[in-house]
């Protein structure tokens, strides 16, 4: 075998190896990927069953179940909307101290085959004035806020269905 042949076998088995890491690094990547969605966006397009996924909206007034599971652990049922369309979560474990009906909520789950959300994971927001980026833009698509007419709607007008009858705070004016 030549130096010349011998150099490129090297080249090909160097570039094959990392080719093949890089393969193996971005498969690992896709796989770890959670991606944000509101229910309007699992409404137009529904993700594959096995897919993980942030779920992300209000919580509905009224609609907050929790109960003990047979495993003596807490349960929660409750439906996430962004005013459009609504989402039903189930959740096993203690909810946050700040969860709440009419707050901003995202979830970490899949959607089961009854189109119920089972979360893994619940996150609440942590302030009077906070509000998940992906909920702020979930909302801001839905047509219940436009920044331009100043802050956020309170928490409570955003559970409607119709945009038009959510309540609007004038501008410069802050969320209670």
């Amino acid at each position: 075998m030549t130096r010349k042949r011998r150099r490129l076998y090297i080249l090909l088995l160097c570039a094959l190896g990392l080719g093949s890491a890089t393969a193996l690094t971005l498969t690992a990547f896709q796989d770890n990927l959670v991606f944000f969605r509101s229910p309007s966006d699992i409404a137009a397009q529904p993700p594959p069953a096995d897919r993980a996924f942030r779920l992300g909206g209000l919580v509905e007034t009224g609609s907050v179940e929790r109960a003990m599971g047979a495993d003596g652990r807490p349960t929660a049922r409750f439906r996430v909307t962004d005013g459009a369309h609504t989402i039903t979560v189930a959740y096993t474990g203690v909810l946050p101290d700040l969860f709440r009906e009419g707050q901003g909520v995202v979830t970490l789950g899949r959607l089961g085959p009854d189109g119920v959300f089972r979360a893994s994971e619940v996150l609440a927001r942590h302030d009077e004035t906070y509000m998940p980026p992906e909920v702020a833009d979930a909302l801001k698509r839905a047509g219940h806020w436009n920044p331009s007419q100043g802050a956020a709607p309170p928490a409570a007008g955003w559970n409607t269905l119709d945009p038009a009858a959510a309540p609007r705070q004038p501008a410069g004016s802050r969320g209670s």
